[in-house]
């Protein structure tokens, strides 16, 4: 599911000193965007798997109950674990921007290559994302066309014409003016039927031009989670990250004043999002009240997921590109580098089943839920790890 990468080929595993490592490349963008990924590839079964035996040998069932809230999304408001999934991917895509777009400026690429570039990956990333909703079957009134890889191709489209065209201070204030602007759309412009400022389902500005504009069906049926308008502050999502990226690459500061900033900037992002969501707040009718909502991509939820984003990015960089400790983080280099193979991938064959066969025999040997919750897992990473060792890289 990645659009861009600081580095054409994956890091080596094992330990290196933080002199050793190139300015020009982030190792550790590749294995946080793998344990993004881990998540959807069966992460998240084995997790809950686990979870389940140790909570029922140490007699502590809420434990369950909390990795299963934890690994869905909410119906509506509120926010989850599962919803940082999503807009982490879109953040990774933005830090990955100025290694990879700024500094072939910088080499003297011309911007006009640069423009093709971003938007033959953005226009083909809505394609893929079509065809994964199933086009190919020809059933065009039928057919879904929002997507999340089409949001994550339009986002990254116009974002990466943005940083092409700004630098870091007007990327800030691109991001102010979309959360800005979006949340007063939604505020104040009025809906047939049902006025304005109404968040409830399928009552919003985003949901009415969506029902309007966008062809086929909606996921929801009057909604979806990933329509055409809520797609404008996901551009902000991803300049988060091309912010993020700005930083990482300033040659004045050291490497652990940058994760110091990521920190600093996380809390920030995340206290805004707060505020602006109104969780701290009794009175509904406050100004700033925005809930927290993934289906409608909302300010607050750009702000509170960027923010978590912002400090998971300073874990891997500390970690991986500061202190130099990698070899950790192979297995989830090894998911990174091919993540949009595997996403696609999903769609066309059927890992449980296939994990049911092979590991049929395990299942009378080892606790079935454990062996249940890995086998996708496993077989998934197989494949991306022969992937890896043959250097097939698939990148949109």
């Amino acid at each position: 599911m990645s659009t861009a990468t600081p580095a054409v080929s994956p890091p080596p595993a094992g330990r290196a000193t933080p002199a050793s490592l190139p300015p020009s490349r982030l190792h550790s963008l590749d294995a946080m965007r793998g344990f993004d990924m881990f998540w959807i590839i069966g992460g998240a079964e084995l997790v809950r798997a686990i979870v389940s035996l140790l909570a029922v040998h140490f007699k502590y069932p809420a434990a369950i109950d909390l990795v299963e809230l934890h690994t869905e999304h909410p119906e509506w408001n509120g926010y989850t674990a599962w919803d940082q999934i999503f807009p982490m991917f879109m953040f990774i895509a933005g830090v990955a921007m100025p290694y990879s777009l700024t500094a072939r400026i910088e080499r003297g690429d011309s911007k006009l290559q640069l423009y093709r570039r971003v938007i033959w990956r953005g226009l083909l990333l809505v394609l893929l994302g079509a065809i994964y909703n199933g086009l190919l079957r020809l059933d065009f009134a039928e057919a879904r066309y929002p997507s999340v890889l089409g949001r994550i191709g339009l986002g990254y489209m116009f974002a990466g014409l943005i940083v092409l065209n700004t630098k870091p201070r007007g990327q800030l204030l691109w991001v102010i003016g979309i959360l800005l602007g979006y949340y007063a759309a939604m505020k104040w412009i009025p809906v047939p039927e049902y006025g304005a400022g109404d968040w409830e389902k399928g009552h919003t500005l985003g949901d009415y031009l969506d029902r309007m504009l966008i062809p086929g069906k909606l996921y929801r049926g009057v909604r979806d989670p990933e329509g055409l308008f809520s797609t404008i502050p996901s551009i902000a999502t991803v300049l988060s990250g091309a912010l993020a990226g700005n930083w990482l690459r300033n040659g004045l500061a050291s490497g652990h004043q940058k994760a110091l900033g990521l920190v600093l900037a996380g809390f920030g992002c995340l206290f805004a999002g707060v505020i602006w969501s109104g969780w701290l707040v009794f009175d509904e009718g406050w100004i700033g009240w925005f809930p927290i909502n993934k289906n409608l991509w909302t300010s607050s939820f750009v702000l509170f997921t960027s923010g978590w984003s912002l400090m998971v990015l300073a874990f891997f960089y500390w970690v991986i590109d500061v202190w130099g400790f990698k070899r950790w983080a192979f297995f989830f280099v090894v998911i990174g580098v091919n993540a949009i193979t595997v996403y696609l991938v999903r769609e066309f064959v059927d890992w449980d089943g296939l994990g049911a066969v092979v590991f049929g025999r395990a299942m009378g040997n080892v606790h079935p839920e454990l062996v249940k919750g890995g086998r996708e897992l496993a077989l998934e990473w197989l494949m991306l790890y022969i992937l890896y060792r043959q250097r097939i890289f698939l990148r949109v």
